[in-house]
């Protein structure tokens, strides 16, 4: 579910995972994974993307469907 809402969250935003990489100050090629779950996301990469979506880490990993 978390990747699923990663990646939801960039095309709501029309962001390319290259963009988000660069935003996130890693290569596009690891955001992708980050996306298809191939690595697991590192704690202050998680609360980045929180911040920057402005969504909170637990809706980020299922744990919530509040945004806030």
């Amino acid at each position: 579910m978390m990747y699923r809402r990663i990646r939801d969250l960039r095309e709501d935003r029309d962001l390319t995972q290259q963009q988000m990489g660069e935003i996130l100050h890693c290569s596009s090629r690891t955001y992708c994974n980050y996306e298809r779950g191939n690595v697991n996301i590192p704690n202050d990469i998680l609360m980045k993307l929180a911040d920057f979506h402005g969504v909170s880490v637990d809706y980020l990993l299922g744990r919530t469907n509040k945004t806030d």
